[in-house]
């Protein structure tokens, strides 16, 4: 998915969140106006990418704890100047659970959810916010995870206990469209 499918997509999400649907038109107007925003130099909003990753069984999603934040999410991060969201999606999600990516299955390659979300200021980095393009993924949950120096830990939480662990509207939306998605394909 290059700048221009990236862009097309988000100009034509739909959404029955209403906050979704904002940041989908947000990250639409960005792409038209940034030429830097797959940058993380680029203006006070650049665009990330995140995968939420559930098992085969479908009843467990992973979580790593952030380092730096101090909390609960899903692997992603910086596109560092790369368009292609999926390919940093996945490049993402293989080095913070250190495992190939070939052990590391999209579910869908259609964006699964957006979200803009604010991050404080640290020590040289400003305050900036974050446009992150998620993707739906698999892994064995029976494979060993190495993690990374990004996160203290890594952990395959059960879908009903995510609340215990990160309690933000988009985490909760992201379990909602994960059991739904699980729904219309696992029958």
């Amino acid at each position: 998915m290059d700048r221009q499918e990236l862009q097309h997509a988000l100009c034509h999400y739909r959404s029955r969140y209403p906050e979704e649907a904002a940041y989908a038109r947000q990250g639409c107007a960005l792409l038209a106006s940034e030429a830097d925003c797959f940058l993380r130099s680029g203006a006070g909003l650049h665009i990330t990418a995140s995968c939420w990753v559930l098992n085969p069984a479908g009843d467990h999603t992973l979580l790593m704890l952030h380092r730096k934040l101090g909390r609960w999410f899903q692997p992603g991060g910086h596109s560092d100047g790369d368009e292609n969201v999926l390919r940093v999606a996945l490049k993402e999600c293989s080095e913070e659970t250190g495992l190939p990516a070939e052990e590391i299955h999209f579910l869908s390659r259609q964006i699964f959810d957006i979200d803009i979300h604010r991050i404080p200021a640290r020590r040289e980095e400003p305050e900036h916010r974050h446009l992150d393009i998620r993707f739906l993924m698999e892994i064995d949950d029976r494979l060993p995870l190495i993690g990374n120096s990004e996160s203290h830990e890594l952990r395959w939480v059960p879908l009903h206990e995510v609340h215990s662990y990160n309690r933000e509207l988009s985490i909760h939306r992201l379990l909602v469209k994960s059991q739904e998605w699980l729904r219309q394909h696992r029958r």
